[in-house]
C-alpha cells in the first residue's frame, strides 16, 4: 500500500556511520519527502543553516564537529527545531549534557524502527499542532497569525470577501462548505439579502483566477474544501 508522504515537514540526519546513514536515509524516505543527510556535524550545520530542516536526528559522536557541539551551535538563536539524539550506551555522560539543549528525546543504538517511527509520529503531530502555518502544497501555506495566503513567502493579494472566505475554509481545513454555509457566512450580521448560489459560484470563479489549483477543491453534491498536505 502506498502511503502519502509526509511533505510539509522535512528531516536531516547527521551520522558518520556511512552505512547506517544511508539505512536510515532509506527508510526515512517512505515517510518523509524531504530527508537530508550528512555524514559530518560540520556539514549537517551547514544543511541546517541552508534547509531549516523541522527535525535533526543526529549521532552525538561526529567527526568535524561532533553531535553535542551541533547542537550548541544550533541552540544559540534555535530553540523551535526538533533535535532527537542517536547514542551508544558509552556515550552516557555526553548523552547527559546534550539532554539539557532541550532535545526531544534520545534513542540508544542500535535503532529499532518501530522506536524511531513512535517517535517521529508524535513529534509531526507537534509540530502540525503549534505549527502557525497550514500548507496546502510544497510552496503554499495559510498564515494563521496574518490570516493571509501566502506562496514562496509572498502573500496573494486578494480582494477583501475572497481573503474572508479562505478565512472559513482554513478555519476547518478538510471540511467541506456549501454554498450556503458560505453565503450566510459572507453576510455576517447583515440581514435581509436572498441567498444566491450563483452569487457564489461567481466569487468561486474570481478566486480560481488568483490563486493556484491545489488551494481550494470542489466536492460534487457536497460544496468545497481546502486539504493540507
Amino acid at each position: 500500500m502506498e502511503i502519502d508522504k509526509i511533505r510539509d515537514i522535512s528531516i536531516l540526519v547527521a551520522e558518520d556511520e556511512e552505512e547506517l546513514l544511508e539505512s536510515l536515509k532509506e527508510y526515512l524516505e517512505i515517510f518523509f519527502n524531504r530527508v537530508y543527510t550528512a555524514s559530518c556535524g560540520m556539514r549537517a550545520y551547514d544543511i541546517y543553516q541552508q534547509k531549516r530542516p523541522n527535525i535533526i536526528l543526529t549521532d552525538i559522536n561526529m567527526p568535524n564537529l561532533d553531535g553535542l557541539s551541533l547542537i550548541s551551535k544550533i541552540r544559540e538563536n534555535d530553540n523551535e527545531t526538533k533535535i532527537i539524539v542517536m547514542s551508544a550506551h558509552s556515550d552516557r555522560d555526553k548523552l547527559l549534557q546534550a539532554v539539557k539543549l532541550h532535545l526531544e528525546t534520545y534513542l540508544i543504538k542500535p535503532i529499532k524502527n518501530d522506536a524511531l517511527k513512535k517517535v517521529l509520529v508524535d513529534i509531526v503531530c507537534l509540530i502540525r499542532d503549534t505549527e502557525k502555518r497550514i500548507y496546502v502544497s510544497d510552496t503554499i501555506y495559510w498564515d494563521k497569525d496574518t490570516q493571509r495566503l501566502m506562496q514562496n513567502n509572498k502573500e496573494i493579494p486578494l480582494r477583501n470577501k475572497e481573503n474572508l472566505l479562505l478565512k472559513l475554509f482554513f478555519s476547518k481545513p478538510n471540511h467541506s462548505f456549501s454554498a450556503r454555509e458560505i453565503f450566510d457566512y459572507l453576510q455576517g450580521d447583515k440581514k435581509g439579502k436572498e441567498f444566491s448560489s450563483h452569487s457564489i459560484t461567481s466569487l468561486m470563479k474570481r478566486l480560481r483566477t488568483k490563486i493556484p489549483d491545489e488551494v481550494i477543491h470542489n466536492i460534487y453534491g457536497s460544496g468545497y474544501k481546502v486539504v493540507p498536505i
